[in-house]
């Protein structure tokens, strides 16, 4: 057992500083804090982990208000749980070098901080926005003690206390940027993960505990919890979700990946209202991490649209659902709405993209859908978040995106100060310019990494086969390895990622949980500039034929050897580096022809296995066990082999079947879900030493800012870390909590 003061544990952690504000309108604020000596004991391998110690505090808090002078003391007792919830283990000293090496390319990378969160703490007393408090006065609201229930969500803010009002500007670039909401808006996830990215811990659900075995996965909910319209939020939105959504084919036709354990079925049975079990024939190891991250089952608000999200409103839904109301009603309500089909027909209704009366859980709700010139939120007075002084969060109340023509205007928008914050869309090369602009906008930089290799990589279609000659030497690994030694990536990470990324493969960073190895082996392995050994490897292999410019020709009589990459405009200057490839083949004398298509075209070419090369980041490369598309083709629009992509996510069913060493790969990632610790980490770690060495993907500068990483944040917003984690996985900026953050400066005026 180790014994630590509490108050210095968090702090060490997070860096957390309560300060005080003396303006009318502000939640309670804290300014006094007592913190009593827990015992905390270290253990390894356990997938749930809880110490609990009451800790009893009393505070005596001051508000002087400007118009009427009131002294009030208040009495508060806090039950403080430390509750725990380990999935992963996760070598927090190589992070942090990593972060420091950062630090050392550029002062704007800062360190990583963000809120507290403090699981089991319950407020003596709730507090709430002045905008819901004059719906509660008008009887229009219950009490925010009945709207958030015995049990909120509690954190401590990153620097303060902040104070209520205020609307968040955003842009975003029409109906096909979803995920624009989903980073800054909706996090709703079952389970979160801390700062760090080390630990996760809880969110809508208070826990999830595995059975010994593995195959009984029990969550807990929240008592009191809400949708926004007022109705219990309980197990019975998940078995609906389950037994009249997902189980049936007229809304999802087939398994998905999350709900299968080794090709075999997860089920879901009810224990109470506020426990709900997933149940599975082999162990599910990974379900609890699963609902921590982006994921088919990872929250309603991103996945409902699909039919997917683990939970949805059972109350509103089943007004369309033939279930419930018919067929033949549910078929005229489709009919009346524009569907085929009933089933398209409720997903658009669990649209919270399209449908403002569609009931939420997350801390702003949509008002304005996506389709609109304007696509605006307005804060959910059901939300279960709160501070730990007892204000209902979000402080902020309204968030309104206001579309862009195009990735330069809002990049320009963003220079002239008119976004509060923004992170997506920003585009790195404009660094200089936004610093130039940055007093005049009133605004501050900051640059949060990514921890993987592949922010910009070469995809190889390695099921490619409209054109024969091109797919044999696509599926060459010697071709492969060819292609990516002829790659200048160091050129390639001055012009594009202004010298701020690691040149390399697509191996994570080393340390972390699946890294393959040292960076001196696997970051390097056939991912140096080497047109030498290139051209050597090109001639032996039956390329060594070649027209009078130098280009390689067929082997099929045809002329010269050329491959396409597709790529699309959207967060970094994808075609431009495309053809700065081009001309680094040259060298080895492959002819490389580049294509540019809107992003959603892009996937139609994929899933019709059309494109022969493209250009991508790696999503949420760190953790392949959950993200198995960064490590092998999981789908079938997978760049790296749709029809390999088709063969994993059917079991075999479908699709064609991979060479031996993907075939390895792949049941090294399926496998992954049904074992626990170094298990799980050495076959991680071996499914990516085979994808470095066999370049199925070639990765090309990895560890930048690049990818939503440049933030441009307005000076008056307060509690906004110094740097956050850059990740699709945890959807950044949500790891630093939205929820959290407030204007500094009156929200009346803003």
């Amino acid at each position: 057992m180790k014994r630590l003061l509490l108050g210095a544990f968090l702090a060490a952690v997070f860096a957390v500083a309560l300060a005080a504000c003396g303006e009318d309108a502000e939640p309670v604020v804290i300014t006094k804090e007592v913190i009593k000596e827990v015992p905390v004991e270290v253990v390894k391998e356990v997938v749930v982990e809880k110490e609990v110690e009451v800790v009893v505090e009393k505070e005596v808090e001051v508000v002087v208000e400007k118009e009427v002078e009131v002294v009030k003391e208040v009495v508060v007792e806090k039950e403080v749980v430390v509750e725990v919830i380990k999935e992963v283990e996760v070598v927090k000293e190589v992070l942090a070098q990593t972060f420091a090496t950062a630090k050392d390319r550029n002062p704007l990378i800062g360190d990583l901080e963000g809120p507290t969160i403090l699981p089991g703490f319950v407020p003596a007393t709730y507090s709430e926005a002045p905008m819901l408090a004059a719906l509660v006065k008008e009887g229009k609201l219950p009490s925010v003690e009945e709207r958030v229930g015995p049990e909120p969500l509690v954190m401590s803010p990153t620097h303060e206390i902040g104070k209520y009002g205020g609307t968040w500007h955003r842009g975003f670039i029409g109906p096909n940027d979803g995920a624009n909401a989903v980073r800054a808006i909706w996090h709703d996830r079952l389970l979160y993960w801390n700062t760090e990215g080390t630990e996760i811990v809880p969110n809508m659900a208070k826990s999830c505990t595995p059975s010994d075995d593995g195959k009984r996965n029990v969550f807990e909910l929240r008592k009191g919890h809400r949708w926004s319209d007022g109705a219990p939020f309980t197990s019975d939105d998940f078995m609906f979700w389950f037994e009249d959504l997902y189980s049936n084919k007229n809304v999802i036709p087939s398994p998905r990946q999350q709900m299968l354990v080794m090709g075999t079925p997860v089920t879901m049975e009810k224990i109470d209202d506020t426990h709900i079990a997933w149940v599975s024939e082999l162990p599910y190891w990974l379900l609890c991490e699963h609902q921590s991250l982006t994921q088919s089952i990872g929250g309603h608000a991103r996945m409902g649209r699909g039919g997917m999200g683990g939970f949805a409103p059972a109350h509103y839904l089943k007004q369309f659902h033939p279930n419930y109301v018919g067929q033949a009603t549910a078929d005229k309500l489709a009919a009346e709405a524009g569907f085929d089909k009933w089933g398209a027909h409720i997903k658009s209704k669990n649209s919270a993209y399209n449908n403002p009366v569609l009931p939420q859980i997350a801390a702003w709700t949509t008002t304005r859908p996506i389709t609109e010139p304007t696509w605006e939120f307005e804060r959910n007075a059901y939300s279960i978040w709160m501070d730990e002084a007892g204000n209902q969060l979000p402080y902020i109340d309204k968030i309104v995106m206001t579309v862009g023509e195009s990735l330069e205007v809002l990049n320009l928008r963003a220079i002239a100060g008119e976004y509060d914050s923004m992170a997506r869309h920003m585009d790195l090369q404009k660094l200089p310019v936004f610093l130039e602009n940055a007093e005049k906008g009133d605004y501050s930089i900051k640059l949060d990494i990514m921890r993987h290799g592949g922010d910009a990589y070469v995809c190889p279609n390695l099921s490619y086969e409209a054109d024969p000659e091109i797919g044999k030497w696509i599926s060459n690994v010697d071709f492969r390895r060819a292609l990516s030694l002829g790659i200048d990536r160091d050129k390639v990470n001055e012009v594009f990622f202004l010298g701020l990324g690691t040149p390399g493969s697509m191996a994570p960073v080393e340390g972390s949980l699946y890294s393959p190895g040292p960076d001196s082996v696997f970051r390097s392995m056939w991912s140096t500039h080497d047109v030498e050994t290139a051209n050597q490897i090109l001639d032996s292999i039956g390329l060594a034929e070649k027209d009078s410019d130098g280009y390689r020709l067929r082997t099929d009589g045809k002329g010269r050897l050329t491959i396409d990459m597709v790529t699309y405009l959207s967060f970094m200057s994808y075609v431009q580096l495309g053809e700065m490839i081009r001309e680094h083949w040259k060298d080895i004398g492959i002819d490389l022809g580049v294509k540019e298509f809107e992003r959603g075209l892009t996937s139609k070419i994929r899933s019709a296995n059309e494109h022969q090369l493209y250009i991508d980041t790696n999503w949420a490369a760190e953790n392949a066990m959950v993200s198995e598309g960064s490590a092998v083709p999981s789908y079938s629009s997978h760049c790296n082999g749709p029809l390999y992509g088709a063969w994993f996510a059917s079991d075999g069913k479908s699709g064609k079947e991979p060479p031996e060493g993907m075939q390895r790969a792949m049941s090294l990632i399926k496998k992954g879900k049904t074992l626990q610790g170094n298990a799980r980490r050495e076959a991680g770690k071996e499914a990516w030493r085979l994808l470095v060495d066999e370049q199925w993907r070639i990765g090309v500068v990895g560890m930048t800012p690049a990818i939503q990483g440049l933030r441009v944040v307005k000076n008056h917003l307060g509690n906004i870390a110094a740097s956050t984690i850059n990740s699709a996985h945890h959807d950044n900026p949500g790891l630093s909590r939205p929820e959290q953050w407030y204007f500094k400066v009156d929200p009346h005026t803003h």
